[in-house]
């Protein structure tokens, strides 16, 4: 379609090719501007044209790149649900020569925390999924709670009361306590049908009541500090209750024999020190804030930085003086449009007493 060609046709004839072709207002047009609308519509066909084969000839390289992502970003999704599914444990600092084998130690850390902790060989993996058949895929890591109702070993009259879904690549996990109870935990897969397939067991521990203290702390360098508490609490100088695997484990760690505490004779007087004019006691106190929230969130402790784990949890030790403080808790979001503000008032109330001596022989 050219101009010369167009300047031979009739104006009726240019009006029906401008309407064919969609020419906008060609009712009213005379004969010279349906031909410069009609040749500008042609070239734009042919614009079209030429754009719909360059994008069909690229599409498909773009189609082939996506695909490659797709699958890429596929092949990724699936190792990283694979490493959260793998309960597998690497081997222990001090173990020595020991060959890896199944082991799960319970520990009580105060009245209101446990601090469970594993080893499983990637042979006991295999058997679990060996032994759920088609419900492996579905299956989850899972922690459980098993609170002992009656008599000294778990056997029937064990309870389960909670189930954690833990994830590979931990080998220990602390457990929150409401109330005080002697229980157990085991590790192992939970199907979607709620069939469970256990890979270890723990020792089973008594929990104190509250007005024990309580401790966080996860770092051995700590609990060699206070281990014989935690040893004790966590029933391993009790000879009903009393766990080769926790002896092990603290040994392994504390590098040192956990003996056992020797029994004084009823009766048998215990030696103190005299009191002498410069006897002294010093008390002091901490309290430890703690919490959760988004793990991309900010928080702030009295206007200072909180350090905010990758799973959104936070710890803080605060000094705690003789007196009332007001502790406000804020957390941001990573876009600061949210904030969420929680504000702690404590107070301490410490008072020196007179001191009292007694002469020996009143001991």
């Amino acid at each position: 379609m050219t101009t010369s060609s167009l300047r031979e046709k009739p104006v009726r004839d240019l009006a029906r090719l401008a309407k064919q072709h969609g020419v906008p207002g060609w009712h009213s047009m005379r004969k010279d501007q349906l031909i410069r609308a009609l040749v500008r519509r042609a070239k734009s066909g042919l614009a079209t044209a030429e754009i719909r084969t360059e994008t069909a000839r690229t599409g498909g390289r773009q189609d082939q790149a996506t695909d490659a992502a797709v699958a890429q970003r596929i092949a990724e999704a699936r190792e990283r649900l694979a490493r959260a599914k793998n309960l597998s444990t690497g081997p222990e600092h001090g173990r020595g020569n020991r060959l890896p084998r199944d082991r799960m130690v319970l520990m009580v850390r105060g009245p209101h925390w446990m601090h469970a902790f594993w080893e499983i060989t990637p042979r006991s993996i295999a058997r679990a999924q060996a032994a759920l058949g088609d419900e492996w895929h579905a299956a989850r890591p899972n922690l459980r709670v098993l609170r002992i109702e009656s008599g000294v070993d778990a056997g029937a009259a064990a309870r389960v009361i909670r189930e954690i879904e833990v994830h590979g690549g931990v080998k220990n996990w602390f457990i929150d306590v409401r109330e005080p109870m002697r229980c157990r935990v085991e590790i192992g897969y939970r199907a979607a049908s709620g069939r469970f397939h256990a890979l270890a067991r723990s020792n089973m521990v008594s929990t104190p009541s509250s007005p024990q203290r309580d401790t966080l702390d996860t770092h051995w360098s700590e609990i060699a500090s206070d281990c014989d508490r935690i040893y004790a609490m966590s029933g391993g100088f009790s000879p009903e209750h009393n766990s080769p695997e926790l002896r092990e484990l603290f040994e392994e760690r504390l590098q040192r024999p956990m003996a056992p505490r020797a029994a004084r004779p009823r009766g048998e007087a215990v030696p103190g020190p005299a009191v002498r004019g410069d006897f002294q006691l010093e008390v002091d106190a901490e309290i430890i804030v703690y919490g959760a929230t988004q793990p991309d969130a900010r928080v702030t402790l009295q206007g200072e930085p909180v350090r905010v784990q990758p799973d959104g949890t936070f710890r803080v030790r605060v000094e705690m003086p003789n007196k009332r403080q007001v502790l406000p808790i804020i957390a941001s979001s990573a876009d600061g449009n949210r904030r969420q503000m929680v504000v702690m008032a404590v107070e301490r109330n410490t008072k020196l007493l007179e001191p009292h001596g007694r002469e020996a022989a009143e001991f």
